[in-house]
């Protein structure tokens, strides 16, 4: 299996695991992807995702090439593949619980995708990305290219898109590609990821929703939103967040 899910407390491990390819996903991953996703999202113990390759080397060079070249000529195979693309990305992009990329390594094309649509990009000082199309007279689609854009400026996202170039991991930190530079990126992902869980995750969840309405266009709040704001001073984590203030203790969520 190119792909697993694995919890650890409550943080999930969404591993994938081809490196004799450099993790290149195929038709049958990119199917295989949102099932898990789902899985980790639904699961009550999960309060965050950690998005990596099984080995350091490379997080993904993208979509399989070679698996490409051989199905491009059927027509139906083409539907197929950008359908299952197209879940994949959304249902990451989407995940209402926050997810992190710990990238070590090559992060490309298809798989710097991947990383846009993580909440938090953490990388190795060796890392390189690089989205590609151009290279193959293909073309991003619009729902990734917006994840660029939101996440670099339309500026860098033209740069990066046009050239088709790699960058280094400073490069990338410097136009906000990636979050942070750390030379053992697993500590610093699983560093994140027990910060986030150890707070409210009805916030976390909220807050996340928050964000990607503001991302799509919202500026108002309207009658959903001003709902969220009032209805969470009758939930169990406010009850449990102003106990242990008062009582001067850690929460427990």
């Amino acid at each position: 299996m190119s792909l697993s899910l694995t919890l650890d407390n409550r943080i999930a491990h969404l591993i994938i695991d081809r490196p004799d390819k450099r993790n290149a996903f195929t038709q049958s991953m990119w199917e295989a992807l949102p099932p898990l996703i789902e899985q980790a999202m639904i699961n009550p113990q999960v309060r965050v995702m950690i998005l990596r390759a099984s080995r350091p080397g490379a997080f993904s060079a993208g979509a399989d090439i070679a698996e490409f070249g051989s199905g491009a000529p059927d027509p139906q195979w083409r539907i197929r593949n950008q359908a299952a693309i197209r879940r994949a990305m959304e249902t990451l992009a989407r995940a209402p619980k926050p997810v992190i990329a710990q990238i070590e390594g090559d992060c490309i094309g298809g798989g710097c995708g991947l990383s846009l649509a993580c909440d938090f990009r953490i990388a190795t000082p060796s890392a390189r990305f690089g989205i590609t199309p151009a290279k193959l007279g293909l073309v991003y689609s619009l729902h990734d290219t917006k994840l660029l854009v939101d996440l670099v400026g339309p500026s860098a996202a033209k740069r990066i898109l046009f050239t088709a170039q790699l960058i280094g991991a400073d490069e990338a930190l410097r136009i906000g590609l990636i979050d942070e530079r750390a030379e053992d990126a697993g500590s610093a992902a699983h560093a994140l990821a027990v910060h986030i869980a150890g707070v409210s995750p009805h916030s976390v969840r909220a807050s996340k929703a928050m964000i990607g309405r503001i991302l799509h266009g919202q500026a108002e709040d309207d009658a959903e939103t001003l709902a969220q704001f009032a209805d969470a001073f009758d939930g169990p984590d406010f009850a449990e967040g102003v106990a242990a203030f008062l009582g001067k203790r850690t929460a427990e969520f």
